[in-house]
């Protein structure tokens, strides 16, 4: 690693007159965009239960969907081997034709995945062996790369839990696998942001202590989101603000501890992101005077946009009774306030 980012280094060649940031932190936004796309589609994989369609990682061959009968009934044959479908859908009549739909988004996912990881590495490599990448920029999107081939491999273990364990893949698995992507993401941002303060003749950002704050805030109630998706405990309750007509919901399992019923339990999980999310929206607020205050207009719009568009849809996806593209949208804009947020963060940022 030590090797590729001193290759990735501008410094490697003691001069700055060949660095591109503007160029570089363009293409790093586009491969942001991929991150957030494949977020809404990782939604869309996990409502429809297709995340297990598919039981083997094949990182190059794999980019091929089955096009013959014969290499549809293999997959097929595989995927009734799993306890999902041996539980649930071989009882509910699943049909081959059924299963090419689920199929067909586990397979989009992997494939914006690998989409993603190319396009990062064929970029820095690019700029790299160009030394057109800034001075003291190489260990950063060296990480960066790593970081997302960190994403396919949690991917993997997270799909494996499914195939192998429960009809449903962990959800602890889930959250390490939404908050690599979202942690990525903001990494990309504000790399991305620095390199454009580099073009304008600016030193990097360097956060917060409040900046640290918000985004913890934030990632905590990310995490619980998590947690409410993999337990599927958005169908515990359809009301708001009170939950089954009361304030705290009847049927919180507590016979093995607190932890487990914080971590573990749907309605406990249930009760706690929705409440959350307004000390979430307090800290947003908060950081979004800063930014007025700061001459930072535009990303104090941007964080309450984000935050006032992601609580009405979370509202809407529990009333609707998680219909499908509420809670894609759900997902989507929570992946677009993580970048709002870093963007509030690296605007209030100390200079290096």
């Amino acid at each position: 690693m030590q090797g590729t980012a001193q290759a990735l280094d501008g410094r490697s060649q003691g001069s700055t007159s060949r660095e591109r940031p503007l160029a570089l932190a363009r293409w790093l936004l586009v491969i942001a965009a991929l991150v957030v796309a494949i977020v809404a589609v990782g939604g869309i994989t996990r409502l429809t239960e297709s995340g297990v369609s598919i039981t083997e990682w094949k990182p190059v061959s794999g980019a091929i969907p089955p096009l013959t009968q014969a290499q549809w009934q293999v997959e097929f044959d595989a995927y009734r081997q799993t306890p999902q479908y041996i539980e649930i859908n071989g009882p509910a009549g699943m049909t081959l034709a059924t299963y090419k739909m689920i199929f067909f988004w586990e397979w989009v996912h992997r494939l914006l995945a690998r989409a993603i990881g190319l396009a990062l590495f064929g970029v820095l490599a690019w700029f790299g062996l160009r030394r057109e990448i800034p001075s003291g920029y190489g260990p950063r999107l060296a990480a960066l790369v790593a970081l997302v081939g960190l994403q396919g491999a949690i991917g993997w273990w997270m799909v494996q839990s499914g195939i192998v364990h429960d009809v449903r893949v962990s959800h602890f698995r889930l959250a390490a696998h939404l908050l690599t992507a979202l942690f990525t993401l903001g990494g990309l941002v504000w790399t991305a942001l620095d390199l454009l303060a580099h073009a304008r003749g600016e030193a990097p950002r360097r956060l917060t202590g409040f900046g640290l704050l918000a985004l913890a805030v934030l990632a905590l109630q990310l995490f619980m989101g998590a947690l409410v998706a993999g337990l599927r405990a958005g169908h515990v309750a359809s009301d708001w603000p009170l939950m089954q007509g009361r304030l705290f919901p009847e049927g919180v399992d507590w016979s093995q501890g607190p932890l487990h019923a914080v971590l573990s339990d749907p309605f406990l999980t249930h009760f706690d992101h929705r409440w959350w999310a307004w000390m979430v929206v307090a800290v947003l607020v908060v950081m979004a005077r800063r930014l007025r205050r700061a001459g930072a207009r535009q990303s104090g719009i941007a964080i309450h946009s984000a935050f006032g568009t992601q609580v009405i849809l979370g509202i809407a996806t529990v009333m609707s009774g998680i219909a499908l593209w509420l809670a894609v949208a759900h997902q989507l804009v929570g992946a677009l306030l993580v970048a709002a947020t870093v963007w509030g963060a690296h605007e209030l940022g100390r200079r290096a």
